[in-house]
């Protein structure tokens, strides 16, 4: 036992002062959080400073290490305990070293509320096995460590707790002490919630951040003998350094037994820079008859690295094991975060929530594992900074059950709700920035009063609902966001007497999902929507919604959706006036469902009678209600009322509201507005406005109505639906209905059919037409059928918008070909036929885009032979253009009989001419002919560059080949006489090859020619020309500019890369190369006068084919030469007879059709050159490697005739035989 001075005047001074301070801290905060904005002012804005807090009471002296505790060393040194020590009263440690408790040791002061506090400068430790018990244990030191199987334990060992606190409870029920949470009460009186009994009750939430208060003893159940369990204790640790657990920190409360209930947790507070270890922390409700409410703890440390276990969940009931005592509270100071978690413990048991901290605003709050927290205060708000977090059964309830009439305010980033519930009495103010629910509820209970009818939930960014949440008020609630609102599946529900969904980008209502208002089954009190019933008159806001969104409940809407982009229904969207506003396109998917159907009036304007006997008419609305008879006795059914052009009114019932067995007509569903129409309704579900049926009445009430029953209702009448949008498509398995529902199968009548009405904004017309619908759904509108002798209500109707001009029907198409518009309205009857006089025999009348809107109405011929305006042909056209048949027919007799006579003229005088003597040589300087058709002016210029170009010409050397993929061009190697003086004959061999190479073909082109010949032959014979042009531009190419014409022995040729030139006939069949003298040869002979070039040869183009006759080509070369002794227009004449006469001449028949070529040349040609001493005849030139064989003329004076020309034929051919000189040099030439 320990031994030391007494000092019972310091230690009460101490706890006086203690207790003093803590209640005047918490009587200060109470007060700041209920003071009005002018106790505020007075306090802060006049100059007001509060009085400083009184100086905490001096520590009694500080006891020693060996004399008073049996240690060994020194407070100020190392103080080490080694033995067993027993406390009687209240201990404080002090020193400047260290205070280690070694293993096994048990220091104890087995007293309630005895006070242990260790305040030193150097390290403490709480070796393993070692215990401390005491009613308070408080710990000041630089680094701790508490090691394995150590505890510190201060379970039932509470003193007193604060003053004017009602944790312990009273009576003999048994219940739990209350803390941080409250005692469980297991004794449930009559009328009374579970939720509305509990043991002790909560306290020191002021203190929660640094907890300091006893737990609180749990309750008895015999008035002479109390079992209740005692408190929890306190542990109180401010560590500098580091803070090690591995060991217990408890400060649970005691155990009542099965007739006592559990003391509640107490304290735990730790301070620290770091901390260790994966000890036990613990201030946790005693188990009890009643379980006793959890304690606080509360744990500032800046770096964790290891994370202990911490409990502070109340107590196990075991009079009642679903009833828990209530959590307790668990305080991070770092994230600044609050913890609630009862760990999986059911209770009906509160743990209070009361007023939050706006400086700073606290981060989280967790909510978890079955435990139930509780707002209590009215007008209260709730306001982090974080997340607030519900999971696994976790619960937060605002305000009273039995007393709904306060407004709460819930305020974080985010909202998490897992298996969770969250209920509110009265109004509930949310708004966060992310509101997910999985498999939770929120509750919102606006009990009758008006004032706080309307709660508000308002997530910026999203909210989504998953696995069966649900989101239920049985007031007026508006669901706002800037995000996405997302009902994901099955039992997924938002529903509210009055439902506002606003402000979101886009709503997508899952499968299986709903939304509705008002409430099924709702009870009839203050916040119950009232129908327009008895109103015939359109109310203003169907037609021109307000624009701000907000719940109004002055408003006729039950269920609204405004200002959402797009809008996904894949579930069930249901009201009795729903309204879509400023959407902007609406989707219902196959499995969607959008419902007013059964929703109207039970009564209303068009409401159904009743015989004496109980057989009732149907209600009327677009249709009147079927008769109601019996034994042919008969009751009018409900009238017809509204407007189709514009409806807006709900539809009307059986009448007699006082039945149960009463029908409803539809409600009303309205897209758009006047001002704010839908871009587009895609419908591939259901939209129903339809009215009820006698049989949906026994099955919504889960009964069946008796035979006895002498009440056989009508059906209620269809309701209205009223769409203003641009564009609509209704998908083949779509409903879009109104229609009556069927009478009681007694004999009630059916309902009249409603309306529904296309109200289309803004149709295109004329060239930008297009289709605003695509209708391959069904749109009803019927009226019910009647049973038994009673009548079908009469049909409703579906109307659209007035079209424009071109255009008819509901959903404003063209009107049929054939017919025009010129008027406004959508009747088929204005599509007028168009008038038959109009239309040519030939013509059928086509569709123009947007509707004929006058006459004369468009057509078209009936082939492409005709041409409009009259659907003539091309020669018809010509006949009616020059004033029929008869006059025609008379000037084109006409016009023949003039070129007849014109042409003859023309054949005269050419063939005279012809066979005239040629003309003497024209002389230098002589009169120009005028009778050749050339211009003068040209002709000179001809002239003059024929004889500039013909003074530098030395030879002319066709190509060999016919320029064909199989037979291409190619000179030969060996160069002509001709040339031999101005080329080098090594360098000429060379540009030959080079030449040679670039004419040949490749491989490809050739086969392409062949497939194409095969498949498609003009094609082949295109390819071939474009294949050769491009051979011929090459070859030109290189000779202008490539070459470097090194053959030539002209030094100013091979600089100016001059004396070479490539041309080709037109057909591309026969090419030559032109030799020209450099200026520098300082040669007399060359060039060779034309004289000296005889015999010379001109080859023709072509190939004796249609497609390329055989020619003589004429060039300025050419002419120039021949002009040295032939007059040029001469040579023209000539060089056009031969043309002609070639163009006779056919390949396959050279030998028949070449001998009129030859008796012309005999005949005319040779008469006209002989008197210039000039001969010509046929010749062919030998044969290329590929048996081609070119033809052409031999040009000769007349003085170097010496053989006769023979004809004779070789290999189908005509040859000309000539002298061996003449041969060689024929050979040369080509």
């Amino acid at each position: 036992m320990a031994r030391y001075h007494p000092r019972f005047l310091h230690l009460f001074t101490f706890l006086f002062y203690t207790t003093i301070i803590s209640l005047s801290s918490s009587t200060l905060e109470s007060d700041f959080s209920i003071i009005d904005s002018d106790s505020e002012a007075l306090l802060f804005h006049q100059d007001y400073s509060p009085p400083a807090p009184p100086p905490p009471p001096p520590h009694a002296p500080s006891v020693s290490c060996t004399d008073d505790l049996g240690g060994i060393g020194s407070l100020d040194s190392t103080c080490k305990i080694v033995a067993d020590l027993n406390l009687t009263r209240d201990v404080y440690i002090e020193g400047k070293g260290n205070f280690y408790i070694l293993p096994g040791v048990r220091f104890h002061c087995p007293s309630l509320g005895c006070y242990v506090t260790l305040n030193i400068s150097g390290n403490f430790s709480l070796g393993e096995n070692s215990t401390i018990v005491t009613g308070t244990f408080e710990l000041t030191a630089y680094n701790a460590s508490f090691f394995n199987g150590s505890a510190v334990n201060t379970t039932g060992w509470a003193g007193d707790p604060p003053p004017q606190t009602s944790g312990t409870p009273q009576g003999v029920e048994g219940a739990g002490g209350g803390h941080g949470g409250r005692g469980a009460c297991c004794l449930v009186e009559d009328g009374k919630l579970p939720e509305d009994v509990w043991g002790g009750d909560a306290y020191s939430w002021s203190s929660l951040q640094d907890p300091c208060s006893y737990g609180s003893k749990g309750g008895t159940t015999s008035k002479e003998v109390d079992y209740g369990g005692g408190g929890g204790g306190r542990v109180k640790l401010q560590i500098k350094g580091l803070l090690e657990v591995n060991g217990s920190l408890l400060a649970d409360g005691g155990d009542g037994g099965s007739k006592g209930g559990g003391g509640s947790g107490g304290s735990i507070y730790i301070k620290a820079h770091k901390t260790t270890g994966n000890g036990r922390i613990s201030a946790c409700g005693g188990n009890g008859f009643g379980g006793g409410g959890g304690g606080r703890v509360s744990i500032d440390v800046f770096s964790r690295h290891d994370e202990p276990k911490i409990f502070v969940h109340g107590g196990v009931s075991r009079g009642c094991q679903e009833n828990a005592g209530a959590a307790g509270t668990l305080y991070d100071a770092l994230p600044r975060s609050l913890t609630v978690n009862n760990h999986d413990l059911s209770t009906n048991t509160d743990t209070l929530l009361l007023e939050f901290p706006y400086q700073p605003l606290w981060t989280n709050v967790y909510i978890r594992n079955c435990a139930r927290a509780a707002v209590p205060l009215l007008w209260s708000r709730v306001q982090v900074q974080g997340q607030i977090s519900l999971l696994c059964g976790g619960m937060l309830s605002f305000g009273l059950a039995h007393y709904a009439s306060s407004e709460f305010e819930l305020l974080a980033e985010e909202l998490l709700m897992s298996d969770s519930i969250i209920k509110v009495y009265g109004a509930l103010r949310m708004t966060v920035k992310i509101f997910l629910m999985w498999n939770s509820k929120m509750l919102i209970d606006g009990g009758e009063d008006a004032t706080v009818a309307t709660s508000w939930l308002d997530a910026s960014n999203l909210v989504v609902l998953k696995e069966s949440s649900v989101i239920h008020s049985n007031a007026n609630l508006g669901v706002h966001g800037q995000g996405f609102l997302n009902l994901s599946g099955p039992g997924d529900k938002i529903q509210a007497q009055r439902l506002v969904l606003s402000l979101f980008y886009s709503i997508h209502v899952g499968p299986g999902s709903v939304l509705r208002g008002p409430l099924e089954n709702a009870s009839s009190d203050a916040v119950t929507p009232k129908l327009y019933c008895e109103l015939q008159d359109c109310p203003i806001e169907l037609l021109h919604p307000p624009e701000d969104c907000n719940v109004n409940s002055s408003l006729s809407f039950t269920l609204q959706i405004c200002r959402v982009e797009d809008i996904t229904v894949e579930g069930l969207i249901m009201g009795s006036v729903v309204h879509f506003h400023r959407a902007r396109t609406i989707s219902v998917q196959s499995s969607g469902i959008i419902s007013a159907s059964g929703m109207g009036c039970i009564g209303g304007v068009g409401r159904g009678n009743f015989l004496d006997n109980g057989i009732g008419s149907g209600g009327g609305h677009g249709g009147k209600g079927g008769l109601g008879c019996y034994n042919g006795s008969c009751v009018e059914g409900g009238i017809s009322y509204g407007n189709s052009e514009l409806p807006c009114e709900l539809g009307s019932g059986s009448g007699n509201e006082s039945s149960a067995d009463s029908t409803a007509g539809g409600g009303v569903i309205v897209m758009g507005s006047m001002k704010h129409p839908l871009s587009s309704l895609s419908v591939e579900g259901a939209v129903r406005a339809d009215g009820e049926s006698f049989e949906e009445t026994v099955r919504k009430q889960e009964y069946s109505v008796s035979n006895d029953s002498s009440i056989a209702p009508g059906g209620g009448s269809g309701g209205t639906v009223l769409m203003f949008l641009h564009t609509f498509t209704l998908g083949e398995s779509a409903i879009l209905s109104s229609v009556g529902g069927y009478g009681s199968h007694k004999g009630g009548a059916g309902g009249g059919g409603g309306r529904i009405h296309f109200h289309w904004s803004d149709i295109p017309t004329g060239d930008v037409y297009q289709p605003i619908a695509s209708v391959k759904g069904s749109i009803y509108a019927r009226g019910g059928l009647g049973r038994d002798e009673s009548g079908g209500g009469e049909n409703g109707t579906v109307t659209g918008k007035a079209c424009p001009k071109g255009l008819y029907g509901t959903f404003c198409v063209e009107c049929p070909v054939g017919t025009y518009k010129n008027v406004s309205g959508s009747d088929s009857s204005l599509c007028h036929p168009c008038p038959a006089s109009e239309l040519p025999h030939r013509a059928i009348y086509i569709a123009v885009r947007g509707g004929i809107v006058e006459t004369r109405c468009p057509y078209e011929c009936i082939s492409n032979r005709y041409h409009l305006p009259h659907c003539y042909t091309a020669l018809e056209e010509l006949i009616y253009t020059f004033g029929g048949p008869w006059l025609f027919c008379l000037l084109l007799m006409g016009l023949l009989i003039l070129l007849a006579l014109v042409l003859s003229v023309a054949r005269l005088k050419f063939v005279g001419v012809d066979e005239l003597p040629g003309p003497a040589p024209t002389q230098h300087g002589s009169q120009m002919d005028h009778s050749f058709p050339f211009l003068e002016s040209l002709n000179e210029v001809l002239e003059t560059n024929r004889v500039e170009e013909s003074q530098s010409h030395v030879h002319r050397m066709y190509f060999m080949g016919p320029n064909t993929f199989s037979e291409p061009w190619h000179l030969p190697h060996t160069p002509p006489e001709e040339i031999k003086e101005i080329v080098y004959e090594g360098a000429y061999n060379t540009f030959v090859d080079e030449i040679n190479a670039i004419a040949a073909y490749q491989w490809w082109e050739g086969a392409i020619c062949t497939i194409l010949s095969i498949l498609v032959y003009p094609l082949a014979w295109s390819w071939q020309q474009w294949r050769r042009r491009l051979r011929l531009q090459r070859l030109r190419e290189f000779v202008r500019s490539e070459y470097d014409h090194a053959c030539l022995r002209s030094c100013r040729s091979r600089a100016l890369y001059e004396g070479l030139k490539v041309s080709a006939t037109s057909d591309l069949m026969l090419a030559y190369v032109d030799f020209f003298l450099g200026g520098d040869e300082k040669r007399t002979d060359l060039p060779p006068r034309l004289p000296q070039k005889f015999p010379m040869a001109i080859i023709f183009g072509g190939d004796g084919s249609y497609m390329a006759p055989f020619s003589l080509e004429n060039d300025n070369i050419l002419t120039s030469l021949m002009s040295q002794l032939v007059p040029s227009t001469t040579w023209y004449r000539l060089v056009a007879g031969l043309n002609a006469q070639l163009r006779l001449v056919c390949r396959g028949r050279l030998r028949v059709t070449f001998r009129p070529f030859l008796q012309w040349l005999e005949t005319h040609a040779n008469p006209a050159l002989r008197i210039h001493g000039v001969r010509v005849d046929l010749a062919w030139i030998q044969a290329a490697s590929g048996g081609y064989r070119h033809y052409g003329l031999l040009v000769y004076s007349i003085e170097e005739e010496n053989e006769s020309i023979s004809l004779g034929n070789t290999d189908g051919g005509v040859r000309t035989e000539l002298s061996c000189v003449k041969t060689t040099c024929l050979q040369n030439h080509a």
